[in-house]
């Protein structure tokens, strides 16, 4: 039969990120997150605790975990804020995992030790201004020259890329035509400071308000021809493999939200009265919670099923896309339904589900949005 509990090592480490969470990130985060702040302490102190270096061998800095164990540590920060568990996310699967997977040993022993420790931060340069969903549509050129990449072009939302740690941006850029007409796709590393290389003041934000979001822009940007990673022409299939985990990730993220919703509320109606009665005793608000506890109990099973099949070394991209799709519209749901129980309360920043509901939208955009997911599913299936 099959058995959904967490084995001892994965529990030992869900319990772990749940008390690092409910310590050490909800004490703060309000205040940074109001003051756009990035929480480099709690950063330092995720580094210090391997979280960045969980799915990666322990050879190069790691772990020895593997990417499940990385979707756990995501929701339980998520339960408690999704800037610092975005930061983590996108530190791990887009910064550090392209060099892992695809990366020269050179390139490895360079960058991602440091990224595992988290004393660096890695970047994704993929989305464009111009681009969105689109990301074939790429206009970002380099060129070799003389034993140089030279790089034109402009990113836009890309996240962990104008942090005082941040060490390096991978960036998709057309290098060239195949014989057939179309694009040919590489993906380039840029070193934070290359000359060229310019970043732009954080976004103002609905959301995410603690995390780094930016636009990239680089203009005769050299860098050696030794920073193409991977091999030429198959940087678009090393960006959808990553967007494929990348998914799974963020499902993990969005559960996670969507659980932290359940248990503010779950806080709330046994302490907030009205008519003479907590309202945790009107129906009303027992069948809300009740529905937001199922959204976030199948989303989490979508997780868990994309992740293990991923593990298995199996194809998984319509289960990743599935996991992502039904968690960020759990999310959102849920996002929604605390800031309706919490009344005016909801709308007030210094309660959580209000920070949530800021936060929950961008999960039904980011790494693909839920069109895009409908479309990678009905694909799947042959349609």
């Amino acid at each position: 039969m099959l058995d959904f509990r967490l084995d001892e090592e994965y529990e030992a480490l869900r319990k772990t990120v749940e008390e690092f969470a409910r310590e050490e990130v909800a004490p703060v985060i309000g205040d940074l997150y109001e003051r756009n702040e990035f929480p480099y302490e709690i950063v330092a102190k995720m580094g210090r605790m391997g979280l960045f270096g969980l799915p990666f061998p322990e050879e190069h800095g790691g772990m020895g975990g593997d990417y499940f164990a990385l979707c756990l540590a995501l929701e339980e920060l998520a339960r408690v804020d999704s800037s610092v568990a975005i930061t983590l996310e996108a530190g791990v699967s887009l910064g550090a995992m392209p060099v892992f997977r695809f990366g020269t040993d050179e390139q490895r022993a360079r960058w991602l030790e440091k990224m595992c420790s988290g004393e660096v931060l890695g970047a994704f340069g993929l989305t464009e201004p111009g681009g969105g969903s689109d990301a074939g549509a790429l206009r970002t050129t380099a060129k070799l020259e003389d034993g140089h990449w030279v790089l034109n072009g402009t990113k836009a939302f890309i996240t962990n890329s104008g942090t005082d740690i941040t060490g390096l941006v991978t960036v998709a850029a057309v290098t060239g035509t195949k014989p057939d007409g179309r694009k040919e796709i590489s993906a380039i590393i840029v070193p934070s400071g290359t000359p060229g290389f310019s970043v732009s003041k954080k976004y103002s934000k609905v959301g995410w308000n603690a995390s780094d979001t930016r636009e990239l822009s680089f203009v005769d940007c050299r860098v050696p021809e030794a920073n193409l990673l991977g091999t030429r022409g198959r940087g678009y299939a090393q960006f959808l493999q990553t967007l494929d985990e990348g998914r799974i990730a963020i499902a993990a993220l969005g559960v996670g939200l969507a659980q932290g919703c359940v248990d503010e509320c779950l806080k709330y109606v046994g302490e907030r009265e009205a008519f003479g009665h907590k309202i945790g005793e009107y129906q009303a608000i027992k069948f809300k919670i009740a529905d937001m506890e199922v959204r976030t109990y199948n989303a989490r099973l979508a997780y868990y099923a994309a992740a293990a099949k991923m593990l298995r070394g199996e194809p998984f991209k319509k289960e990743a896309a599935i996991a992502k799709l039904v968690s960020s519209e759990a999310a959102m749901d849920n996002a929604r339904e605390a800031t309706q129980i919490f009344g005016g309360y909801g709308f007030m920043n210094e309660y959580p589900v209000g920070r949530f509901y800021r936060d929950a939208k961008i999960l039904e955009i980011g790494e693909g949005t839920s069109e895009v997911q409908r479309i990678l599913i009905a694909r799947e299936l042959g349609l």
